[in-house]
């Protein structure tokens, strides 16, 4: 891969930033040069405007003048978003702020500021169409999520809103609101789909799926779904609900909604990030998962950030060009198994690898505060 000289990289202004990257999601494919290149461009950017970055990026050496390559950028350990303002600008200025959940540091809540969404839902709707819709234009929709009115700062709200209101035909619907599963309401429109035999696809958070088959089995009712219907999960269950394990989950919804474990998708996505990661279905599990161009992914040892060795397990660490407001690489608390084109999920860090991540967390707190 061709280098970059960084010490003559000056930093680019946000609109002009914003610009290059809409033209780069656009494009059909990209060069592994022309990725480094805007990675680049990115953080010395971010090295300029987010000071916690500066501070971390100088206390490991890693300055625009040294980095050449995107996988030198310093990765960003994902808990870090919950302790400082990780934003090029006032958050005060930003069209949307995205919160984490919270479960697993008590109240504390990860931010993600956005001064444009513009960015964002080009990476959402350019990823969307390729790995969802498959060539559909539009289909009947049912989304087990509240909607962004409900959830205001919740990214996966907006995420399921940019997908019903692109991709979604007029009788698409929210089927969970403040009351709960719309149980009723559902039934009759996948009995309407059956019936018609035009394709349905529903799309929620994972664990929504999990009560809602709760709540169809308790009637003793399935579906048979037209082909070309196809199921979205996301998020897991993260003590939302029973923990079910993946083929048992895949079996059953496919057994529910009579859809083929091949369109049984999965979305990989988090608040941390602007790009989303799909499998191609989950006739086995774990799944392999892919990103757009725009996103490439590593697997390191979290105290060293450094590259495992081929072929073993490591930590996920995402350098997202579509994350140009905050940190262009984080690190997650995933375990990852890389293959010949994305990466198997694991699942948490444990262990070594769990103390490995909260040291890098506290040494990137430790830096950032200095």
């Amino acid at each position: 891969m061709a280098t970059t000289d960084n010490a003559s990289l000056a930093p680019v202004g946000q609109d002009a930033l914003v610009s290059e990257l809409l033209a780069f999601i656009a494009r059909p494919e990209v060069s592994d040069d022309d990725f480094n290149a805007l990675a680049l461009t990115l953080f010395v950017h971010q090295f300029e405007h987010n000071q916690p970055f500066q501070k971390f990026c100088q206390g490991r050496g890693k300055t625009p003048r040294v980095v050449k390559s995107w996988q030198d950028i310093p990765a960003v350990p994902i808990n870090a978003f919950k302790d400082l303002t990780l934003s090029c600008v006032s958050p005060d200025t930003c069209a949307r702020t995205f919160m984490t959940s919270g479960t697993t540091r008590g109240d504390v809540k990860g931010r993600h500021f956005h001064p444009t969404m513009a960015v964002y839902d080009a990476s959402m709707l350019s990823n969307f169409a390729q790995h969802v819709m498959q060539g559909d234009a539009k289909l009947r929709m049912g989304i087990l999520f509240p909607t962004e009115v409900l959830m205001p700062n919740s990214s996966l709200a907006h995420y399921l809103a940019l997908a019903i209101d692109h991709f979604g035909t007029p009788d698409s619907a929210y089927y969970l609101d403040e009351n709960g599963l719309r149980t009723d309401a559902l039934c009759e429109a996948l009995q309407q789909a059956q019936d018609s035999g035009q394709p349905f696809a529903l799309l929620g958070a994972s664990y929504s799926f999990v009560h809602l088959m709760d709540a169809l089995q308790a009637r003793g009712q399935t579906f048979q779904l037209p082909a070309g219907s196809r199921l979205l999960d996301t998020g897991g269950f993260k003590g939302q609900s029973r923990e079910v394990p993946m083929d048992a989950f895949y079996d059953q919804l496919s057994a529910t909604f009579g859809v083929s474990r091949d369109q049984c998708l999965n979305m990989y996505g988090m608040t941390e990030l602007s790009t989303q990661f799909y499998d191609a279905g989950n006739r086995t599990v774990p799944s392999v998962k892919r990103g757009p161009h725009w996103i490439r992914s590593r697997l390191v040892d979290p105290l060293t950030g450094h590259d495992v060795p081929a072929g073993e397990r490591g930590i996920l660490a995402h350098t997202d060009l579509a994350n140009f407001n905050s940190v262009v690489t984080i690190l997650t608390e995933d375990v990852g198994l890389a293959t010949e084109d994305g990466f198997v999920l694991l699942g948490r860090a444990e262990g070594a690898q769990a103390k490995g991540c909260s040291l890098a967390v506290d040494d990137f707190l430790k830096a950032a505060k200095a």
